[in-house]
């Protein structure tokens, strides 16, 4: 199973974490799997180029676990109040999207949100 978890902190997203495997079909033909992956990889691109923000991407070589971090999603972080809004709507976008899927792929993936601090994650 896959495990989405998303990391906001008050009403804003700043980031995710992505573990397991959804195991729907071989490696390869895993259409789950495959969705997540292409789903994560819009998002960081999106926020990298389009946004022109730094993610901080953590991949484990061994498991192909994933943690994206967006600092600028944050106050704390970042004065621009339209590209905060940009991020954290993208990730919540992400969040809903993956909750839809959820209905159909219940017994390969999961999708929770955590209450975390930054300093916590990172």
């Amino acid at each position: 199973m896959i495990k989405v978890v998303f990391y906001k902190c008050g009403n804003e997203y700043y980031g995710f974490r992505e573990t397991g495997h959804a195991e729907f079909d071989d490696e390869g033909k895993d259409i789950v799997c495959s969705a997540i992956s292409a789903m994560s990889m819009l998002v960081i691109n999106t926020i990298e180029v389009s946004y022109g923000v730094d993610v901080d991407v953590d991949v484990d070589e061994k498991t192909a676990d994933l943690k994206v971090v967006v600092k600028e999603a944050l106050k704390k972080y970042s004065k621009d109040e339209k590209k905060r809004y940009a991020i954290s709507g993208l990730l919540e976008g992400y969040f809903i999207q993956l909750n839809d899927m959820l209905e159909e792929y219940y017994d390969y993936m999961d999708v929770d949100e955590e209450e975390k601090d930054i300093e916590d994650v990172l």
